[in-house]
């Protein structure tokens, strides 16, 4: 065999798979790079997110020549693909579009926080909630208290689906968006608590009770326990932000509680609920960023947006059965100024608006 027919055999040879962790052994991918990190910014430059989110939790694929240094008893990594139905040709490239980490979150929850308690206590010293209409503090007691419940539901299965996230911005955007559900609930808590103080014979467990019992409310409670259900953890996420809050969770917020509260003589409910909206723009906000990106994967596209349009049925079916349940308490109150039918109309255009820019297909009961 002559030199030149050695060489490229020799260069035909494929490179064998480099099984050592020693230092030196191999060359991972943007080690010779200049800019301090082994990541493709989503900008020009890295943001300051990036560098505290990007990587923090390691991937063997990437740089874990070992694969994962512990798993499971049954063999189970301690981060698997395989715990969401959905694929990725590259789970690393969302970055979420609040860019919250660790430190913003905690600035930005106690200054809603700081908001929220500031308001209650000058709503309190200038005697508002004695003003209120005594229809209006029926509802805030039984219907306010009973909506608790279901944001910590929603808190709770965002809680548990985070800890399964393939990346550390997957599991930051859920986690975040866990918080914002667990400290709304305290407010509403603390809201009510606070105002039951200064009204006569305000029952603080009646909510419990008729989220347990009242009819009104069974429809919601089974469309957040199926969330609760899920197995798999983006389904969680998306039947929270895509389905469930714009039909029932705004629907009841801003289509009822944020509309008819001043003609009631109130003005503090509002104000502590617009919290609620603001956390859930910036969690769709993500939430469609993450979706966007599956349902246009180069290789997973189809499979994705089969599997999304599936999860938007099973979960509108709940959700707008649990919303025309929530119809009696549209009038209730002595003054009415909202009308369910605009809220719902409202609630199926903010819907049909998400799963547009998701590629989506929008089901026949939310079409009309």
């Amino acid at each position: 065999m002559s030199a030149q027919t050695s060489r490229a055999t020799t260069a035909a040879k494929p490179a064998a798979a480099v099984k050592s962790g020693a230092a030196g052994a191999a060359v991972f991918p943007g080690s010779d790079s200049r800019k301090y990190n082994y990541f493709e910014p989503k900008g020009r430059k890295a943001t300051h997110y990036e560098d505290m989110t990007v990587d923090v939790q390691p991937d063997p694929e990437r740089y874990l020549l070992q694969d994962w240094i512990i798993s499971f008893p049954d063999g189970t990594p301690t981060y698997s693909k395989d715990w969401t139905a959905a694929k990725s040709s590259n789970w690393h490239k969302f970055r979420a579009v609040d860019q919250e980490w660790e430190r913003t979150h905690y600035q930005r929850q106690s200054t809603i926080c700081g908001m929220v308690q500031n308001t209650i206590e000058n709503g309190r010293k200038s005697g508002a909630p004695t003003r209120f209409d005594p229809a209006w503090v029926k509802i805030l007691q039984n219907h306010l208290g009973a909506y608790k419940h279901a944001e910590f539901g929603l808190g709770t299965s965002t809680m548990q689906a985070q800890r399964y996230g393939y990346t550390q911005m997957v599991n930051n955007a859920i986690l975040t968006n866990s918080s914002y559900k667990l400290r709304f609930a305290q407010d509403i808590t603390l809201y009510l608590s606070e105002i039951g103080l200064d009204l006569a014979g305000f029952d603080i467990a009646a909510g419990k009770k008729h989220w347990l019992e009242d009819p009104t409310w069974q429809g919601v409670r089974k469309s957040v326990e199926s969330v609760m259900g899920s197995n798999d953890y983006l389904e969680q996420y998306f039947a929270t932000n895509v389905v469930f809050e714009p039909l029932v969770g705004e629907l009841f917020r801003s289509g009822f509680l944020m509309q008819a509260a001043s003609a009631q003589n109130d003005f503090i409910t509002p104000a502590v609920v617009s919290a609620a909206e603001a956390d859930y723009e910036r969690n769709l906000a993500n939430t469609v960023e993450l979706f966007h990106i599956l349902g246009t994967d180069p290789t997973y596209a189809a499979q994705n947006l089969a599997l999304f349009n599936k999860w938007l049925v099973k979960h509108a079916d709940l959700a707008l059965d649990a919303a025309n349940h929530l119809q009696p308490i549209w009038s209730q109150p002595r003054v009415k100024v909202a009308a369910f039918a605009d809220a719902l109309a409202h609630a199926k255009n903010r819907i049909k608006g998400i799963a547009a820019e998701l590629g989506l297909t929008v089901p026949a009961n939310l079409a009309s």
